[in-house]
């Protein structure tokens, strides 16, 4: 589950920042939700043998997402600091590749081998998430790749009408919905413009 949307929704309901006490609390309530399998009732094409189960992220869709999430804070020392949310100047804490949870606050520092490790763990488990969710529906590796990072960047692979249109075989149309996602916090914002235009390109290979 991608946090930072779900923390900046709290956020905006609370209309304050976080303490430490309650990220760790939100963390941990993320975590057991994690544990807790769920799959798409709309994916329900015949069974397709075109990637082995369970699917992988592929080279294109780590080099995309690693294009876009950018790792932060990186020191004249190679090594990596934690940094503030931008919209709370405090929690949730988030370290290299968009790293947060338990752990994670000020003067936490990381070395580029261990947020590039956390990197992969944290696409891997999106990317069985993805597999999932779109079970049996025929998908390309392009296509999958391309789902992975927007289930990455959005947390929404289970509730996207995207994903309805890619287990329905509507690949045209599950293309023509990356672009719908192009705000955070109610604004259009050009970084999200030009991912979401990366995905549906990978998506369309």
């Amino acid at each position: 589950m991608q946090r930072k949307p779900l923390f900046d929704a709290v956020r905006r309901l609370l209309g304050r920042g976080f303490n430490q006490s309650e990220v760790d609390g939100l963390d941990a309530a993320i975590d057991e939700l994690s544990r807790v399998d769920g799959a798409s009732a709309d994916c329900t094409a015949a069974p397709d043998a075109s990637l082995p189960r369970p699917r992988r992220t592929g080279t294109a869709g780590i080099a995309l997402i690693k294009r876009f999430e950018g790792c932060a804070r990186l020191r004249a020392d190679g090594m990596v600091e934690a940094y503030p949310d931008p919209g709370t100047g405090g929690a949730p804490w988030t370290i290299g590749w968009g790293a947060t949870g338990p752990g994670i606050g000020p003067g936490t520092v990381w070395s580029r081998a261990r947020c590039d490790g956390r990197l992969l763990e944290d696409i891997a488990r999106h990317a069985l998430e993805v597999d999932r969710t779109i079970g049996d529906a025929p998908t390309s590796q392009g296509q999958f790749d391309a789902l992975v990072s927007f289930h990455y960047n959005t947390g929404a692979i289970r509730r996207a009408t995207l994903t309805r249109k890619h287990c329905a075989g509507d690949r045209a149309g599950a293309a023509a919905e990356f672009a719908r996602w192009n705000q955070a916090g109610g604004r259009v914002l050009r970084g999200l413009i030009a991912r979401r235009a990366a995905e549906a390109a990978l998506y369309a290979q």
